[in-house]
């Protein structure tokens, strides 16, 4: 109690603030089935609170993503970027199982990334999945139907058989979204990359370890250590979440749970986001 009111009047040092903001989930558009998924929409007043504490020496991002939309990444990491600037203060991110595809891209964000010796980083590149059931349909005796108008409004189509042109014009579109990707990497990372643009690029995943060998990371460590060696032993460490009340996140949960019509979309869903967290093997 003395110490808070000494630190109060000013009669003793503050210790510094280190913002703490949680970037887990699978990164996309939120909607009654995608709870939890990282996106602006629900994070923009979660950034703002972290980058206005009092006495704020920097903001600590804990990341762990297997990826998701490019576009929600993108807005996520323009935001921190332009907050990062207006407040003129520095980003750390500390990648904790996996930071892969998108979550990367939200950690290269910060000024310095670190991560632990067994985390799984990079996949710097763009996948599309998904299945196809022509076959399955015309077994039992099923007519697809499917009337456009436009060429490609039926661009792959699941239930038809895939086209050349339609994997082409996939391509073309992974094509630009990897190009952005990997400006945004050159530009954050710079010379500090110690491997080939072609290794770096292709798409591969690396432990902690082998991240820092080749330069996406810039060391090994846990959020609490390495903020602690920054800025020393007193530094507070504030977690800053949804800002919400409690009958505002009740409220949205029981909207968006009361609809059970939507279960078969919603058991896609959660499969999909299962397969993005095996491919790292979690």
């Amino acid at each position: 109690m003395l110490d808070a009111i000494l630190s109060r009047i000013g009669l003793r040092e503050r210790p510094p603030v280190v913002s703490v903001v949680r970037l887990a989930g699978v990164i996309g558009g939120a909607g009654p089935l995608r709870r939890g998924r990282l996106n602006l929409a629900d994070l923009a007043r979660t950034l703002d609170r972290a980058f206005r504490l009092p006495h704020l020496k920097a903001v600590a991002l804990a990341v762990n993503s297997p990826g998701g939309s490019p576009v929600q990444s993108a807005l996520i990491h323009k935001r921190i970027r332009q907050l990062a600037t207006e407040k003129q203060v520095q980003v750390f991110a500390f990648a904790e199982d996996v930071a892969a595809s998108g979550g990367y891209w939200l950690a290269c964000a910060a000024d310095e990334i670190f991560a632990d010796a067994s985390s799984i980083v990079g996949s710097i590149g763009v996948i599309y999945q998904g299945f196809g059931f022509n076959d399955l349909i015309a077994r039992y005796g099923i007519e697809r139907r499917v009337h456009t108008a436009g060429a490609r409004k039926a661009l792959l189509d699941p239930f038809q058989e895939e086209k050349i042109d339609d994997v082409e014009r996939l391509h073309t579109i992974q094509t630009d979204v990897h190009e952005s990707f990997k400006a945004l990497v050159r530009e954050r990372r710079g010379e500090r990359l110690k491997a080939t643009e072609t290794d770096v690029f292709d798409g591969d995943i690396w432990t902690g370890t082998q991240a820092l060998e080749i330069g996406i990371i810039d060391g090994i460590g846990d959020l609490r250590s390495v903020m602690r060696e920054r800025f020393g032993e007193k530094v507070k460490l504030v977690p800053v979440g949804d800002a919400r009340g409690w009958l505002q996140r009740r409220l949205r949960t029981g909207t968006e749970s009361g609809d059970y019509g939507l279960w078969a979309e919603g058991a896609l869903a959660a499969i999909e986001e299962r397969l993005m967290w095996n491919r790292f093997g979690l």
